[in-house]
């Protein structure tokens, strides 16, 4: 698997399509996404993974023993942020659905998600919680997705 990599400004992102996976957007638009949601320098990865990798690297990393949507590993965070990403195709596919949202507005919101946590970022209180959200609302908007929260409300 050759890695598809892609420098704009400061920023250097690594797409990595580990998944068999069809639905995966390309990853120009994961670029797309993952520059938006980098204000400042940055050389992070994103992995697309199966159920089997993002399984084991939950369970390594955070001793949860299932797939998770979306790993930050963050290695610098700060100037330039270095980090990956872990973007479970299986999970995103299974969420998406099950949020009656599309399958790109989905992975759009988890690498918005990922990279959010990467520069700093959380949402452990409801305070963290407001900001991270406002942020990711904002940045979807403007790549034309609606609120990727609203489905909590029906």
């Amino acid at each position: 698997m050759q890695p598809s990599i892609s420098r704009s400004g400061s920023a250097r992102i690594s797409v990595q399509n580990a998944s068999s996976a069809r639905n995966v957007p390309p990853p120009a638009r994961i670029r797309r996404w993952a520059i938006a949601s980098l204000p400042r320098d940055a050389r992070v990865t994103i992995r697309i993974v199966g159920s089997r990798e993002g399984r084991l690297l939950n369970r390594n990393y955070r001793k949860k023993d299932y797939a998770t949507n979306v790993l930050t590993f963050v290695f610098r965070g700060s100037a330039p942020l270095e980090g990956d990403l872990a973007i479970c195709a299986p999970v995103i596919t299974r969420e998406a659905r099950e949020q009656r949202k599309t399958v790109a507005a989905h992975y759009a919101h988890m690498i918005v998600h990922g990279l959010l946590h990467l520069q700093g970022y959380d949402h452990e209180t409801a305070r963290e919680a407001r900001v991270m959200e406002a942020r990711e609302r904002a940045l979807l908007a403007g790549f034309g997705y609606p609120d990727p929260y609203q489905w909590q409300d029906r």
